[in-house]
């Protein structure tokens, strides 16, 4: 929707442009022209995208961001065309955002602080107010409905709501939540194995499958006989309360970043399997920067899904990180956290009310 600054330019109107994403994927972005100058992308044949080239073409020179893979700035290097269009615009339309008054991010301080001082040091007006869930939990239509978040229907998809009376009857950390978000596809072969998988770790599961999420095909005839009292498996669940459950440990999850943050903010660790976007980018944090997660292959393999699953749910470092990032993430959202103050900030700039209560 950067279309809109130019427009807003035109008219003389003031901007905010809210990136979505993560913030280490907007300065990732940012520096995907760089990318093509230097001569990493496009890739110079298909045989880069499985020799290797991905994973071992370390760039260490975007500001604020680890040393990270070529793959794992983003899914749209993964193209020979100069003309790509995922590529043109990574290239374009991230950098635009830059271009309006004020930058506005679902994230929090304490999450993303070399990222957020580094794009400070170019963008002085940036307002971080995540994660967005916690936050709303913490506003004033909140404080006056309990259930505030459940009443207004955020989600665009009907809701299994019975699933949470399917958690209720198992133990504490026990559950494995699976959810590859609203666009992931995946094909039957993958599909048969994160199921083996799954059910190989010995874990209660809830699988959260769209109708349209395999590409042809479904679960293995033999899989739901052999899962019977195991899982529940359901076309869409409310997220953010199953993951707030106390009966989830795990979550596998294809690391959408608003999926990414609802798992941080509920103190779950993740399986990550990443595959569009900035994806890669949530991964690489999730499992090396704020180690809550672990990651699979591309290619999934039932074996590797039991293992992950058990070392996530196992590995009490995991589980600690977890716990941290949850803390921080309620420190945040609350009165007088950075996010609760960034927000009533905001409003000052938009020119409303200081107030909170107001």
């Amino acid at each position: 929707m950067t279309f809109a600054l130019a427009v807003s330019r035109d008219l003389g109107i003031p901007t905010m442009a809210f990136w979505c994403a993560g913030a280490a994927s907007l300065m990732a972005y940012m520096r995907m022209p760089e990318l093509r100058e230097r001569g990493y992308v496009p890739l110079k044949d298909e045989s880069f995208l499985t020799n290797g080239y991905l994973d071992k073409t370390i760039i260490d020179w975007i500001p604020g961001v680890p040393p990270i893979s070529l793959g794992d700035t983003s899914s749209f290097v993964r193209t020979t065309d100069p003309d790509d269009i995922g590529l043109r615009f990574s290239e374009s339309k991230p950098s635009n955002c830059t271009k309006a008054g004020a930058l506005i991010l679902n994230t929090f301080e304490e999450l993303d602080a070399d990222v957020l001082a580094a794009l400070r040091s170019a963008y002085a007006r940036v307002f971080t107010v995540g994660p967005l869930g916690s936050l709303l939990q913490h506003s004033t239509a909140a404080a006056a409905d309990s259930d505030f978040t459940d009443s207004t229907g955020l989600s665009l998809w009907k809701q299994d709501a019975e699933c949470m009376a399917w958690l209720d009857t198992q133990e504490p950390r026990s559950v494995v939540y699976v959810n590859f978000g609203s666009h992931t596809v995946i094909t039957p072969k993958q599909l048969a194995e994160f199921a083996w998988g799954l059910a190989a770790s010995g874990r209660p599961f809830l699988w959260s499958i769209r109708d349209d999420a395999v590409r042809g095909g479904g679960l293995p005839p033999a899989f739901t006989t052999e899962t019977a009292g195991l899982c529940r498996v359901t076309a869409w669940c409310p997220q953010e309360q199953v993951l707030r459950h106390p009966a989830v440990g795990c979550f596998l999850t294809h690391n959408g970043w608003n999926s990414t943050c609802e798992s941080l903010a509920a103190g779950v660790p993740m399986v990550c399997w990443p595959g569009f976007a900035d994806q890669y980018t949530n991964c690489k944090y999730a499992c090396e920067v704020w180690g809550v997660g672990v990651r699979l292959d591309p290619e999934v393999r039932r074996e590797q899904v039991a293992v992950h699953v058990r070392e996530a749910m196992g590995s009490e470092e995991i589980k600690a990180s977890a716990a941290r990032w949850k803390a921080e993430a309620l420190a945040a959202s609350c009165p007088g956290g950075s996010s609760y103050e960034n927000l009533l900030s905001l409003v000052r700039a938009l020119g409303g009310s200081p107030n909170p209560k107001a």
